[in-house]
């Protein structure tokens, strides 16, 4: 039996950073990438030398069940994580969002169905719960879609919980939720924040400051995702990685501006707002189940990690497009 283990989004933030975290502990991992005409692989080009040569590429477009099925030949481990992610963009494009997210999962299942592939792990998201109706979180708290993206998602969810029910197929649905660190891009919070501020700007723009947001390292993310693989405990269920603990997107922001440039000030800007019942207010997770049924904790502080992530935007801040609202 193959032991090869293939990640679907490969290119993107978390991706990429589970990928270079599989090739360290010496797993064989295909690494499935968005096909484009520059031959980028995203993120996956900025890995060491080192950590690139042992990956194997796979071109394609997740959308696609022939180039799905291609890449799921001889794996014995999916994590699925190839989506559309960005909220304002599923606002004017939702249709992108039910082909890439729920349409690509669905690719991923059959082919996984098809192949007796042994683990498949569906990456969710928090946003699949809306606003807390009470909080920590848990698995059982109601889902609400307060956007396109967040209803794909939810699509998504119950689609893998489908393959699990009807074909016995070794689903978990894994939730991280806000994940933050290197390689994020310009269209998340806290890199918008701190790139702004390493750019000069003495007027921070954001959007809603009154949220509340349970804030994960994305090298926490990335062990929480290995340890559910590696658990025979947590087939068949919906597993949240968090921290337990949340912050206002405000007090985030000063955080990061006593950090960085004390001077600068927090502007709302209009067009960075959600639609008001769009808006996910209050987000707070609840760990117990991923500590009960993995040897998972966090070890990432929002202090540590904050400062970790400032010192990678500090080298690579030509990436970023400062002077625009990236969606």
């Amino acid at each position: 039996m193959s032991n090869k283990i293939l990640v679907t989004g490969a290119d993107g933030f978390i991706g990429s950073h589970l990928v270079e975290e599989l090739v360290k502990s010496g797993e064989k991992v295909r690494a499935f990438v968005y096909y484009n005409s520059f031959n980028s692989w995203g993120w996956i080009d900025s890995l060491p030398p080192e950590i690139k040569s042992e990956i194997e590429i796979f071109t394609g477009d997740i959308r696609d069940p022939n180039g799905v099925r291609k890449a799921m030949e001889d794996i014995s481990t999916v994590y699925h994580l190839a989506a559309l992610i960005a909220i304002p963009f599923s606002y004017h494009s939702p249709d992108s969002y039910v082909d890439t997210n729920i349409k690509g999962s669905l690719n991923v299942l059959q082919a996984a169905r098809d192949f007796d592939t042994e683990r498949v792990l569906v990456t969710s998201t928090s946003e699949v719960y809306g606003t807390a109706q009470y909080v920590p979180i848990d698995e059982n708290h109601p889902y609400q879609g307060q956007s396109p993206y967040s209803a794909t998602k939810i699509g998504a969810d119950r689609l893998a919980e489908s393959f699990w029910r009807s074909f016995n197929s070794p689903v978990t649905i894994v939730r991280p939720f806000n994940t933050y660190g290197p390689r994020q891009s310009a269209r998340a919070v806290i890199p918008t924040i701190i790139s702004q501020l390493l750019a000069g700007k003495n007027e921070i723009k954001l959007g809603a400051l009154s949220p509340t947001r349970d804030l994960l390292y994305v090298k926490d993310t990335v062990a929480g995702f290995i340890s559910i693989a590696k658990s025979e405990n947590t087939i068949g269920q919906e597993i949240n990685i968090s921290t337990g603990q949340e912050i206002s997107i405000g007090d985030l922001a000063q955080k990061l501006i006593d950090l960085i440039s004390p001077d600068a000030k927090i502007i709302c800007e209009e067009e960075r707002l959600r639609p008001e019942n769009s808006e996910v207010e209050r987000l707070l997770g609840c760990n117990k189940k991923i500590l009960a049924l993995t040897d998972w904790s966090p070890k990432y502080t929002l202090d540590t990690g904050l400062a970790a992530t400032t010192d990678w935007l500090k080298q690579n801040l030509d990436r970023y497009k400062t002077d625009i609202y990236n969606v």
